[in-house]
């Protein structure tokens, strides 16, 4: 992709996405952390969740639909736990400071669980666990999302992506991170593919009449019109284990709703009973664990390191050149970009000039 397209640097492409939160009125404190979590997704090859989704927090901002001043509250606490109502501001902000919640609370009594109602769209999943990480604790995000998943046996778009995100420190640089969402792959795949002109793969969505769409604009267009949805992990039916994928989609629903008392399956879809747009209420769950509270962390790095060095020795298959863990691929990636920048996709040109203009950032000159 680099080759193809423009590149910008991380730290100019990082600062740009701030001062687009700063011009739609995010306070700059605010900005920082939305810019920061948008940016550690392009830095990791993830190209869904970065620049890419920029343009759609501007607009729902400019429309009412998000808050920009993040009013963070509070609604229920005991020593170890947290309710959080978001109150429709940035998804960012409210996933920074429940996790940030959550590990202090970790701190004090080696586990914090933070649950959230009324959030917006936070980026990666994966950057809330590495907050944890970074403390020496193990970190879990989980969140629900608009309807896209159709429960097996079933053509109708419900669950969210509803990504699960694990992530613990090693013995090595590079932590172990699970991030992946619950269906076959995510609702911003299908945004890149409509924005390369790419089709998507077959047997990840199906139409109406439970047939493969492999038109990635067309995917996109209908889960609101409850004209498509994506397969679960496992895929279709039984027989490839779809079911195990629906019920992981399920099980972090029930996180992301119950706890805190907040919305579910449609009534995220962002779409009132009268067809207006309205919020999206979504719901978070974040998790710290203390490894001192069970092990030193010393011991706790130099196990977690030789599980995933002994699973990367493995026999590996014929063809296959080497075995990854989870998260390594991304941290091989952000030593890449680094050095080469973010590849901007024409589309994503469009995007950026246009919001440069209308917010007035001309101290930014794009090489397209």
């Amino acid at each position: 992709m680099a080759q193809d397209f423009p590149c910008i640097p991380v730290d100019t492409l990082a600062s740009f996405m701030r001062d687009v939160f700063i011009g739609s009125g995010v306070p700059a404190e605010d900005a920082a952390i939305c810019a920061e979590v948008l940016i550690t997704s392009d830095r990791r090859g993830i190209e869904s969740h970065g620049i890419g989704r920029l343009k759609l927090y501007y607009d729902r901002i400019r429309k009412g639909i998000q808050q920009p001043i993040t009013k963070f509250e509070i609604v229920r606490e005991s020593p170890a736990t947290a309710v959080v109502d978001g109150h429709h501001g940035m998804g960012q902000v409210i996933g920074y400071r429940s996790m940030e919640l959550a590990i202090n609370k970790a701190k004090q009594y080696g586990m914090g669980s933070v649950a959230v109602r009324n959030s917006t769209h936070f980026g990666i999943a994966g950057y809330y666990p590495l907050m944890a990480v970074k403390a020496g604790m193990i970190g879990m995000a989980f969140t629900n999302a608009r309807p896209s998943i159709a429960p097996t046996f079933s053509v109708q778009p419900m669950l969210g992506t509803n990504p699960i995100a694990f992530g613990a420190p090693t013995d090595e640089d590079c932590p172990f991170l699970y991030d992946a969402a619950t269906s076959i792959t995510q609702r911003g795949k299908f945004e890149v593919y409509a924005r390369l002109g790419k089709p998507a793969k077959p047997g990840w969505a199906i139409n109406s009449q439970g047939e493969s769409i492999t038109d990635a604009e067309q995917v996109l267009q209908g889960f609101a019109k409850d004209a498509a949805a994506l397969l679960p992990l496992g895929g279709a039916g039984e027989d490839l284990a779809g079911y195990k994928g629906y019920g992981l989609a399920t099980i972090v629903e029930i996180l992301s709703a119950s706890l805190q008392q907040g919305k579910f399956l449609w009534d995220l879809s962002g779409i009132a009973a009268d067809g207006k747009t309205q919020p999206n209420y979504l719901g978070h769950f974040f998790m710290a664990i203390n490894v001192e509270a069970f092990c030193s962390l010393e011991d706790f790095k130099h196990s977690t390191g030789e599980i995933v060095r002994q699973l990367r020795a493995a026999r590996k298959a014929p063809g296959a050149e080497r075995i990854f863990s989870a998260g390594e691929k991304e941290f091989i990636k952000e030593k890449e970009t680094a050095v080469r920048g973010i590849a901007i996709v024409p589309s994503l040109q469009k995007d950026m000039l246009e919001m440069k203009q209308a917010l007035h950032l001309d101290q930014y000159s794009f090489p397209f």
